[in-house]
C-alpha cells in the first residue's frame, strides 16, 4: 500500500529548504507519495512577525540553520535576491513581491501536476544554494525541467492563471491550521502533523508503523 502526506513548503524558509531534498529522497526511495503544498511566507501573512520576537531570534537562527546545512552536507548560503522585497534599513515589507508571488505560484502549478516536491528541491537550490540573480534568466525554468515539467506551460499558466493559482495557495494555508500547525516545514501523515525539518527521522518511524516499504 502506498503512504501518502502533504508537505506544507514555503520557498522562502530556509528550513523548508534544508527539509525538502530529504523529503525528496525518501519519496524516491520508499512507496510513498508526498504532494507539495506551497504557502506564502510569513512576511507575507505576517509582516510584523519579525519584529515580535525576541532580539536573540535572528542571530541563532542564523547560526542554526547554517550548522543544520553543514550537518547533513546540504549546499546553503542567503539567498541572492532575497525572495521578499525589503526594506533592510526599515524592515518594511514591499506591497509588491514579484519573486515569491512568481515562485510560489510557480509551485502550485507544478504541484497541480504531482512535481511540486521535484520543483521545490530544484528551485531550492537556486535560492538557497547561492545561485546569484536565481530570478533572472532561464534559471527557474532550468528548475522546472530538472522537475520533469514544460518551462513554458508553467510560465504561461503563472501569467494566465494568477488568482487561482493564489486561491489555491490560501486554501493550503486553510488545510495547514486545520491540520493542527501553521509553520513549514510541515509534513501532515494521516492528520498528525510533523512541524521541523528536526522531524523527518519521527515522521519515518510513524510512516514505518504504517507500513512503509522499500519501492
Amino acid at each position: 500500500m502506498t503512504l501518502s502526506a502533504n508537505l506544507y513548503f514555503s520557498f522562502r524558509s530556509p528550513y523548508s529548504y534544508l527539509a525538502v531534498g530529504r523529503y525528496r529522497t525518501m519519496a524516491e526511495e520508499y512507496d510513498f507519495d508526498i504532494a507539495l503544498r506551497p504557502v506564502w511566507p510569513l512576511a507575507i501573512r505576517e509582516p510584523d512577525f519579525f519584529e515580535r520576537n525576541h532580539p536573540n531570534w535572528m542571530a541563532y537562527t542564523l547560526r542554526d540553520m547554517m550548522r543544520v546545512a553543514q550537518f547533513h552536507d546540504i549546499p546553503f548560503g542567503p539567498p541572492r535576491p532575497d525572495p521578499i522585497v525589503q526594506d533592510p534599513a526599515t524592515r518594511e515589507i514591499a506591497a509588491e513581491q514579484p519573486h515569491i508571488r512568481r515562485v510560489t505560484r510557480m509551485g502550485q502549478a507544478a504541484a497541480r501536476r504531482s512535481r511540486g516536491l521535484a520543483f521545490a528541491h530544484e528551485a531550492g537550490q537556486l535560492i538557497w544554494g547561492g545561485q546569484l540573480g536565481w530570478n533572472e534568466g532561464d534559471h527557474l525554468a532550468g528548475a522546472l525541467e530538472r522537475a520533469g515539467l514544460d518551462a513554458s506551460a508553467i510560465e504561461a499558466e503563472v501569467e494566465s492563471e494568477a488568482d487561482a493559482l493564489d486561491a489555491e495557495i490560501a486554501n493550503n494555508q486553510e488545510a495547514l491550521e486545520t491540520a493542527g500547525h501553521w509553520g513549514v516545514p510541515t509534513l501532515v501523515l494521516d492528520g498528525e502533523p510533523f512541524f521541523g525539518q528536526d522531524r523527518i527521522e519521527m515522521a519515518k518511524w510513524r510512516m514505518e508503523q504504517k507500513g512503509l516499504t522499500k519501492r
